[in-house]
Order: structure tokens, then sequence, then C-alpha cells
């Protein structure tokens, strides 16, 4: 079967593999789309530390059940249409005996510290399969991405009565908006980007501010009553907005950081303390957070065709990277027809 494989800084090629075989607990799945990510554009640029060598890249999973191995739940059968929870959970460190197994301290993520998605089968253990009955399987592929913003809101512990800050409209911030937007609270959209800032706009943001614009602070003023956000969500991963999210939070807010800045990052910490801010991280997804987004996405409002920046097969995948490590902020997510 075919597969890809980012070869080296620079170069992703096709490989051939052998079809796997479902062993007992597992589930053989086709794959239909698989999105590149973020960390796999990084993968591919040499900068993902956690990578490993040669990896086969890819967690953003739309796929159609092939087969089951013994001891699979009857829930699932195969023809069913599904996404995967990527992350593994080790069951014994303090996050995962806390229950919170998307933070596990030994978590391998799909297509980083382990081959991922980007061929034409793969065999899962089944309980990281997610049905998805009634999504197309292009959407399916958008699942994930999106979920990792929902899980950012659920951090943050928005309310109807609050507003919102999410900064970075990438899929993972327009996950985090439609998912603050959900929650009934004011989304305030920021990025430097005008087509995500009226993306971010159609998906549930009631402003869209511009962060390279010279009154940016003074707009975000007058939105705000001048008290400034009650939430910030940072969805970006550079110094400068790490430090926009401290800045520009009301007093006694709520920081809820997604992105991993490539570099270190310096505070004036003396606001931590004046504003008796909660900062938190917030990783990966739970499963109630895909389900929140399979929920989303069957509305049919979301405009996924926006989303879909290109659809590649594996003889396009070099030229599409190229594309992409080229132009970072013009792309939202490229999809492999892995089959």
């Amino acid at each position: 079967m075919k597969a890809l494989q980012i070869a080296k800084q620079g170069e992703i090629k096709q490989i051939e593999m052998e079809k796997p075989v479902p062993q007992d607990g597992e589930v053989l799945l086709k794959l239909n789309y698989v999105g590149f990510c973020g960390s796999d554009l990084n993968t591919f640029r040499g900068r993902n530390a956690m990578a490993k060598p040669e990896v086969i890249p890819g967690h953003e999973v739309g796929a159609t059940i092939e087969a089951l191995g013994e001891g699979v739940p009857e829930s699932l059968k195969p023809g069913m249409n599904v996404t995967v929870n990527p992350y593994t959970n080790c069951g014994v460190c303090p996050s995962c005996k806390n229950m919170r197994y998307n933070a596990c301290e030994h978590n391998e993520t799909l297509g980083v510290q382990r081959d991922g998605a980007m061929r034409e089968y793969i065999c899962l253990p089944w309980g990281k399969i997610i049905p998805a009955e009634g999504l197309p399987p292009k959407e399916t592929a958008l699942v994930e991405p999106m979920s990792v913003g929902f899980h950012a809101v659920a951090r943050a512990m928005v309310t109807e009565a609050e507003t919102v800050m999410v900064i970075g409209c990438g899929m993972v911030g327009l996950g985090a908006v439609v998912g603050a937007a959900s929650r009934s609270a004011r989304v305030i959209a920021a990025d430097i980007d005008r087509e995500k800032l009226e993306l971010a706009k159609q998906m549930g943001a009631s402003y869209a501010l511009d962060t390279t614009d010279a009154d940016f602070h003074k707009n975000l003023r007058e939105i705000t009553g001048g008290n400034g956000p009650d939430v910030v969500i940072e969805a970006v991963g550079s110094p400068s907005t790490y430090r926009l999210a401290i800045d520009e939070v009301a007093f006694t807010g709520r920081v809820t950081f997604i992105g991993y800045s490539k570099s270190e990052v310096s505070f004036d910490t003396s606001l931590f303390v004046k504003k008796e801010l909660d900062i938190r991280g917030s990783r990966n997804a739970t499963p109630s957070d895909f389900e929140a987004v399979i929920n989303y996405l069957k509305r049919g409002t979301c405009p996924t065709d926006r989303l879909i920046s290109d659809v590649v097969g594996y003889e396009n995948a070099q030229k599409a990277m190229e594309h992409w490590s080229e132009n970072p902020g013009k792309v939202f997510r490229i999809l492999l027809k892995a089959s």
C-alpha cells in the first residue's frame, strides 16, 4: 500500500508498505482524507524536535472501518465513517491518574512521535475510534484540529456572560472561535490576516481585529468597555502573542495557551500578580471535544469549503508542502486524498 514519509528536511516522498492486519482489539481503517497540520509543516521544515526521524505524518483523520479484530465492541461496524483520537495515554502518569488522558506525560501523537495516518490503511486500538456518521469524508478530517480549539474553550471555562478574544485564526483558533460562540460568549477574533478575520466572523466572532493595527489596543478597549477581554485564548505560539495575551486580558481574567512558542518568552510577571490571572495550558482534545465538533459540523453551517485550501494525491504532496512552507499564513488545511 502507499504511504507518505517525511524523509528529511524539505523532502516528503511516497513509499510502499505492507497492508496491516487487525490484531485483537484493533480496527483496520481505510483512510479517505488526512489533513496536514502545523506540526507536519514544522517537521517538513526540520523544526519539530518532537518528531521521530523519517516519520509518516498525519493525525487529522477521515476514514472508513474496513475490518475488525477480535474483541472489538459491536457498536463499531465495517463501513462506518469515523475519525480518530490520535493521542496515546500511559494510564499511570499524574495526568492519566487525574483522568486527563489528553495531557498524558508520555503521549505519542500519530504522525509525530510515532508513524501517522498518511497511508491507505492503518490499524488502531478500538478505543481510539470515534464514530462520525453523517459527516462527509472531507469534513471528518477537520474534526481533530477544531477539537483542539474546543478543548481550549473548555479549559478556559468560558461562560455566556463573558467576552473572549482568540488570538490566531488558523484551524485551531477557528475551533476556539466556534467553541466560545457556541457557549453564547461574545467573541473577538484577532489575527494579522484579513481573510482569516472575515472567516472568523462568519464562524461566530462578533468582532475582528488586526493585531498589526496601530489602534489595536484602543479598539479592543472600546469593545470591552475599557476593561479588556475576560478570557484570552492564544492559538499562535509566538513570543509576541504570548505577551499580547497577558497584556490585554482583563484584571482577574483567564488566559489559555494552545500554541507552542519556538523560542523563550519573557514576561512582565508583575501583571500575573497585579491582575491575579488564571493562566492555563491546553493540550490536545478529549472525546467530548471531538463529539462537540462533530455535532457542530453536522449542522451544516460551517464554511468547510473555505477551510480546505487544497486536496492532493501522494504524487503532489511535495509540491503542496513547498507551497505551504513558502506561504504559511495563507493555508488553512491541505488534505491528502489517501485512497
